[in-house]
């Protein structure tokens, strides 16, 4: 299934796994990786914020590259009570990550910003994730796979890291790095996706 577009679409991420969620949404789209530094969260600002701030900051970066384009950011926070788990500083990090977030519920939290023009649409989406007490050998063989080292949270949920998942409260998609589903509805509603009613 593929849609006709109003305009080229760009996707602000080097991310794999947000490549192959925006292909589920059956529109062609290229990828321009931001390269950008993201800053760690300010004092008092919400996860949510955050996210949506670092989405921002990945389809600006873009947005000035790919004139007459749709651009699409996208970032993921993983955090409980207020500790924000990042991307985990090698092994030793990545176990410290895993035995704090066993048995406990997390939030996960995916900023969006879409940026058409003068037109700019943000929003986050957030998931409870509860997880499972993670038996330690598990953790270790988890960690050794290297699975766990570029992912925020130190897990992916569609891979290894489905293993440590009781439970989900929420959107799936935006757990593993993209509201598929949110996002393309607010292309649609952008006028960015022909759909019948836009089709000339």
């Amino acid at each position: 299934m593929k849609f006709r577009l109003s305009k080229p679409v760009v996707l602000a991420s080097g991310s794999p796994r947000r490549k192959e969620l925006l292909e589920l949404a059956g529109i062609d789209f290229e990828v321009v990786k931001p390269g950008v530094d993201e800053p760690p969260i300010a004092p008092g600002e919400a996860p949510h914020e955050y996210a949506v701030r670092l989405a921002s900051l990945k389809a600006h970066a873009v947005h000035g590259k790919a004139p007459g384009a749709a651009v699409i950011g996208s970032d993921t926070v993983v955090y409980r009570d207020s500790t924000v788990y990042g991307k985990p500083d090698g092994e030793a990090g990545a176990r410290r990550y895993l035995n704090e977030l066993s048995g406990r519920t997390h939030l996960v939290s995916t900023g969006v910003c879409i940026l058409d023009g003068e037109t700019e649409r943000s929003f986050a989406k957030d998931t409870e994730v509860v997880f499972r007490d993670i038996p330690a050998p598990l953790i270790d063989a988890y960690v050794q796979s290297g699975d766990p080292l570029d992912k925020v949270g130190a897990y992916g949920i569609q891979s290894g890291g489905a293993l440590f998942v009781r439970e989900i409260r929420g959107d799936y998609h935006a757990v593993v790095g993209l509201p598929v589903a949110d996002v393309f509805a607010a292309l649609d509603e952008m006028g960015v996706i022909l759909t019948g009613e836009d089709e000339p």
